[in-house]
């Protein structure tokens, strides 16, 4: 599967308004029974991108592994950069980004290096 934003949480009206047309870029606003992510997608130069916020916290592993779902296929590797410090840009204290590039597969490392499979 590739990058497919979903349409029914898009923003229509206002300053981040955007429609079909703008294909996978644009702004959603994302809502759960507890919480509305502001996320903002594109797929350019080599990258498909979203970045998710919320007002008063960052995202939790749970809530980004359910964006990603949103955007991406199960089998879709993304991922989280942690830059060097110099390279920083932090325009949101609450936002995370995850990243995926459409011209190349990202290297993972054995699942075994990770942890056990199965164990909780």
């Amino acid at each position: 599967m590739s990058f497919i934003v979903p349409e029914k949480f898009r923003i229509k009206s206002g300053p981040l308004a955007s429609n079909e047309s703008y294909g996978n870029n644009g702004a959603f606003w994302v809502k759960t029974k507890k919480c509305v992510f502001t996320v903002i997608a594109s797929d350019q130069m080599g990258w498909e991108h979203v970045s998710v916020s919320l007002p008063t916290r960052c995202p939790t592993w749970e809530e980004m592994c359910f964006i990603k779902s949103l955007f991406w296929g199960e089998d879709d590797c993304v991922i989280q950069y942690h830059p060097p410090k110099s390279d920083y840009v932090n325009n949101h204290p609450f936002c995370l980004h995850l990243w995926k590039p459409t011209e190349q597969t990202l290297p993972t490392p054995p699942s075994f290096m990770v942890g056990k499979a199965g164990a909780a």
